[in-house]
């Protein structure tokens, strides 16, 4: 599933002080104390196979790698230090999609977010294409913006190529608006669409 966060390029202001970083740490990992109760139940998908959604662990990152380069284009898919960046950074979470038993166990999928003061960010989504279009992406959006709101965020936004018909249909679909265009946001070839949702309003569970 081609969904994701943008692949822009550039060093990011460290204007952060020390104690906001450590501040939004402690509430990340309050996040994932509480993240195990919290989460969906299991579901299914392709006619009955059942899948949960958990926790990221250190084991899980070669096959979430694999998983990123199959998912997307040379140009947009991430290298290992990239991938290893964006989950490790501060106030970020990752959730995997977890087959159980039959032959499609494995992950089929996982999402990375992270929270800021009152917003949320969805930085990448990733779907093997046998569990694409039952309800996978679908489950781990949901499960994360309802982590993102245990955490005080009111809204959430991420970005998706414009031309990305599948991804920009499915956002919609999960309730987000397309709030500006950014030219050349991905290595400054291809424009971007910021889109994003009011948690507030939503129904998040």
């Amino acid at each position: 599933m081609q969904l994701r966060k943008g692949k822009k390029r550039g060093k990011k202001a460290r204007a952060t002080s020390f104690v906001q970083t450590v501040s939004r740490l402690l509430a990340a990992r309050s996040v994932l104390r509480k993240a195990s109760a919290t989460l969906p139940p299991q579901s299914r998908y392709n006619g009955g196979v059942r899948f949960r959604i958990r926790q990221f662990e250190k084991a899980d990152f070669d096959t979430l790698w694999r998983i990123d380069q199959a998912c997307f284009d040379p140009h947009l898919a991430y290298s290992r230090p990239e991938m290893a960046f964006y989950m490790h950074r501060p106030g970020s979470f990752t959730l995997v999609a977890e087959a159980e038993g039959g032959k499609g166990r494995g992950v089929l999928g996982f999402i990375v977010a992270e929270t800021g003061r009152k917003s949320g960010h969805i930085i990448t989504i990733d779907v093997v294409a046998e569990a694409r279009r039952a309800g996978v992406g679908s489950a781990l959006m949901r499960a994360a913006e309802k982590q993102l709101a245990q955490v005080g965020a009111l809204t959430v936004a991420l970005e998706t190529p414009v031309n990305n018909e599948a991804a920009i249909r499915f956002y919609k679909q999960q309730g987000y608006f397309v709030e500006k265009t950014v030219a050349g946001y991905y290595s400054g070839q291809l424009d971007a669409l910021v889109m994003t949702k009011d948690l507030a309003r939503a129904v998040v569970g």
